[in-house]
Parts: C-alpha cells; structure tokens; sequence
C-alpha cells in the first residue's frame, strides 16, 4: 500500500513458467494484490503460479495479449485495486520499479506511468534487436507528431494506471492482439489522461517473450493505423467507439465467460 492506495501488479502470462519465479521473486512487499492471467499455456505455469501464492485465473483457450490484459485488469478492479501496474512474467523488465511506478499514481502526479526502455540509453546494450530499436524510434516519432505528446517510446510492457483510468477507458473496443497496448495509450491521450515515464533497463534473453518479425510487422502497421485513426478522430472525420464516452468498459463486478479462477476451481 502506498499513500492508503491498494497496489495491485497485474502479470499477463502465456508459458512463462521458465521466468515467473524470478519475476515475483522480485516484487517489493508493498504490492497488495498479485494476480496472474494465464492465456492456455501449454506449459506448467499455472501450477507454479500457486506455488508462489499468486491468485491465477485461466482462460479456455487462447484469446491474445490484449484480450488478457482485459482480464487482469478487470479481476485487479474487482479486488480492489486502487493502482494497477502491468508486468509482463517473463522478466525483461525488471520488477524492482513497481515502487516508483505505482508511487507516481498513487500520490496523483500522474494518471499513467510507463517504464521506458529508451530514456536510460540502455535498450541495445540490453539486448533489444536493433531492428526494433529503429522501429520503435520511427513509430514513436510519427506517434508524437499525430498525438501532440512527447514520449520516449509507447511500445513498453511495463505501465501503471489509476483505477480511474482503468474504469473510463472503453478498454473492450480494443483489439485482443498485441496492438492493444498502443489504442490504449492513444486512447489515454485522448481522454486527457496525465502520462509520465520512468527510465527502466530491460533485459533481452532466450527465456524472454518476444514476437518474432512477422507479428513485428503487424503490430507496426496497427500502429499506424491506430495513430491516423486517432488523428482522424480528432478532426471530425471519423467517430470511433474507441475514443468515445459510450465505448463499452470494464465491468469489475461482471465476470467474464471465457476466464475462471483456477483456486475457485480447485476448491470446488
């Protein structure tokens, strides 16, 4: 708990089992709430999940990252979370910064904070391909220009929100696949949402998640198109759900068909 603030870290997870006992190993004690949403791994991870105390929900099959993302933040609302923060288990990024992150919400001085690989300098000497490097930086720029912000880079893994931002944000109108993460920004940004940054090293290495070239690609051109949408939008020329009040939102106190609690499921 910070500034009497329930802190909730929120872990989208899918075969993360060779990382996630590292990755929690790490969380600071002031973390309230530890939730892990496991998109049908093949792999061992929700049974390691419980081992570390973690409380896990799974779904049927799987959806994607930003149908996930949904999930963890609905269930983290529906815990009571006053600040959620979004850290991938495959520890790339390193965990010891949920106290900053969650720090900067919860005394107010932003809406949303991001870890940014770029500010420190140290993203290639941590291993990110320079292809992405390049990307990012290119999309970041042609995002800037578009948004009217100046961030350092809006393709991070790593972000803590308000349970304000969480609750307004038409966050079902998004996509479930990887591009999720920028239509939230884009829609932050235009909603009004305060956005700050931290430095944050990020660590590359076989274990880590990471899309290969091909869905690289994908997400570059969702990028885009989320970003001239937004512009679009912004002028009267299109009127999406997605950056409109009547947008369908999260519901903590409605569960979802496609997720369950694997402890409920157990004691059951």
């Amino acid at each position: 708990m910070i500034n009497g603030k329930r802190i909730a870290v929120v872990m989208p997870a899918y075969n993360a089992e060779k990382t996630l006992e590292v990755t929690v190993g790490e969380l600071p004690d002031l973390v309230d709430i530890r939730i892990l949403v496991d998109d049908h791994s093949s792999d061992a991870t929700v049974d390691l999940a419980h081992r570390l105390g973690l409380h896990v929900f799974q779904h049927d099959r799987n959806y994607g990252y930003g149908r996930n993302q949904q999930t963890c933040y609905r269930e983290a609302l529906a815990a009571g979370a006053d600040v959620v923060i979004m850290l991938h288990p495959d520890y790339q990024y390193t965990p010891l910064l949920v106290t900053a992150l969650a720090s900067m919400v919860a005394h107010d001085v932003y809406d949303v904070v991001l870890g940014s690989r770029i500010i420190g300098g140290t993203a290639l000497r941590g291993g990110m391909p320079l292809y992405k490097y390049v990307a990012n930086r290119l999309l970041t720029a042609f995002e800037n220009i578009f948004l009217g912000v100046k961030l350092s880079e809006y393709h991070t893994g790593y972000r803590a929100f308000s349970r304000k931002v969480l609750l307004e944000l038409p966050l079902l109108e998004n996509s479930d696949d990887f591009v999720f993460d920028n239509q939230m920004l884009a829609q932050c940004v235009h909603f009004g949402f305060r956005i700050g940054e931290v430095s944050c090293p990020t660590k590359y290495f076989e274990e880590a998640s990471s899309i290969n070239f091909r869905r690289s690609v994908k997400y570059g051109f969702g990028v885009l198109g989320t970003t001239l949408t937004f512009a679009l939008q912004r002028i009267g020329l299109v009127h999406l759900r997605r950056f409109s009040d009547k947008g369908r939102k999260l519901d903590p106190g409605y569960p979802t068909y496609y997720a369950r609690s694997t402890e409920s499921a157990r004691s059951a």
